[in-house]
């Protein structure tokens, strides 16, 4: 099978070619420049060089592949109209890459958090409207020829099969911990997110390319932690003495930005992967979050 990857150079992106090119499968990849196209081709994927902003491009490689992975932007709405365009009345799958932020909340560290599986109704928080919308927008192409999947997973963690092999979440928490000498969560640090690892995703999405039926939803997770437990497994991976520290939610927003800082890491967002064990069979098995960090911080 040819699969067409967007963000093919980063973490998500790369990891699911890494994971199709291991399975016997050609990737084409989009990179935004030669230093990328020379980086991915590396690593076996066939550079599609052009951004999401390409609509030509975009509808040119999707059509010429037997799947499409878009794993480059959540919120970029053009981007999945342009692919649910050029797939139309195919029948071929488009894996629509979102995040469990869509049910998160404003908790500023505080605990609590509803659990949700892929039934559960919601209201997505003002910035996440827009997200929500695009993933109702790809499952809706179901109803015009095109085996559309949305698929969101939550905290990732693990290193990466492709050219960046660096989450998001933890490493930013580790760079906090040794800029400040202990780990530091948001408040108390008792909100919750599910987390799943990369290869495990990996695997989910190949699953979702060969058997997920159109115009489906799932989650991805096999685990939750609150934030104070994996700063408390970050303090003690690098050797730092001493209780976690609370920072404000001005002061994590100056550090990672004010959305990443409310929706992500001062938030609670906890789902259940229902439909995927139900449904696919999936059965993630690499080791917990609180390992991993045991194993690979440094």
């Amino acid at each position: 099978m040819k699969v067409f990857v967007t963000g093919a150079s980063g973490y998500i992106g790369g990891s699911i070619a890494a994971g199709l090119i291991r399975e016997g499968h050609e990737v084409l990849g989009l990179v935004r420049s030669e230093e990328r196209a020379a980086q991915v081709r590396e690593h076996g994927i066939e550079p599609v060089l052009g951004s999401l902003e390409d609509t030509e491009v975009l509808t040119d490689a999707a059509q010429s592949a037997d799947a499409v992975v878009n794993a480059a932007d959540a919120a970029h709405r053009g981007a999945a109209e342009t692919l649910l365009s050029a797939l139309a009345g195919s029948n071929k799958p488009l894996v629509q890459t979102n995040g469990t932020s869509i049910i998160a909340d404003l908790s500023l560290g505080k605990g609590g958090g509803k659990i949700y599986d892929e039934e559960t109704p919601f209201e997505p928080l003002p910035g996440r409207v827009e997200r929500v919308a695009i993933n109702t927008l790809v499952l809706e192409g179901a109803a015009n020829g095109v085996r559309s999947v949305v698929i969101c997973p939550p905290l990732i963690y693990g290193k990466g099969g492709g050219v960046n092999p660096n989450s998001i979440q933890v490493p930013w928490l580790v760079a906090l911990a040794k800029k400040r000498g202990c780990a530091s969560h948001i408040g108390p640090g008792e909100n919750v997110w599910s987390n799943v690892h990369i290869e495990d995703l990996v695997d989910l999405y190949l699953l979702l390319l060969r058997d997920a039926p159109a115009g489906s939803f799932y989650f991805a997770e096999n685990g939750e932690n609150s934030f104070r437990e994996v700063c408390e497994a970050i303090n003690a991976a690098l050797g730092m003495e001493g209780p976690t520290q609370e920072i404000s939610i001005e002061d994590a927003s100056a550090e990672w930005g004010e959305a990443a800082a409310n929706y992500t890491m001062g938030s609670n967002s906890r789902v259940r992967a229902v439909r995927a064990r139900k449904e696919l069979g999936w059965a993630p098995h690499r080791r917990s979050l609180l390992e991993d960090i045991k194993v690979t911080c440094r």
